[in-house]
């Protein structure tokens, strides 16, 4: 089966959802986003939704249970980027961020720490807003994943 792209479309940008769309059309892949509210998607037999209940990780564990080794996993949520990792999934973060095994210990352990932060009253702000740079970075991480997904391992 040939790999496809896993939407954790909940907190996704509209502008990242768009790029998703064209790349899937484009290049003849199958996306499918999942949250826990409708979304508006385009018609297409390439793009599908599933809504799941609503609830605190709900479609992030959808989306383990079903992603596969070599799909794609479009998420800011870093546990979940460590979760489809370890399946032998890759995920991407919507500004841009290529999670890996190299990585994404670091980030689960900065994430940890800010969250602690948080928790005993520290203004640790937000994220900025998302950038033309985000977008651009994103979208070269997708294009590169496209271009290799088909590739045997052995060859890339």
């Amino acid at each position: 089966m040939t790999a496809q792209i896993w939407v954790d479309a909940d907190a996704c940008p509209v502008v990242i959802k768009e790029i998703i769309f064209r790349a899937a059309v484009r290049t003849k892949t199958q996306v499918t986003l999942v949250a826990n509210h409708a979304l508006k998607i385009p018609p297409s037999p390439l793009i599908r939704f599933v809504q799941v209940a609503s609830g605190f990780d709900v479609a992030d564990n959808e989306i383990v249970r079903r992603a596969t080794a070599g799909d794609l996993v479009i998420t800011s949520d870093i546990p979940l980027a460590a979760e489809v990792i370890d399946q032998g999934a890759e995920a991407l973060s919507p500004r841009g961020e290529l999670y890996a095994e190299g990585n994404i210990r670091d980030r689960l352990n900065m994430r940890d720490f800010m969250d602690t932060l948080r928790a005993s009253g520290i203004d640790t702000g937000g994220p900025s807003a998302l950038s033309q740079a985000d977008r651009k970075a994103f979208a070269n991480h997708l294009d590169r994943w496209l271009a290799r997904r088909d590739v045997p391992p052995a060859t890339r």
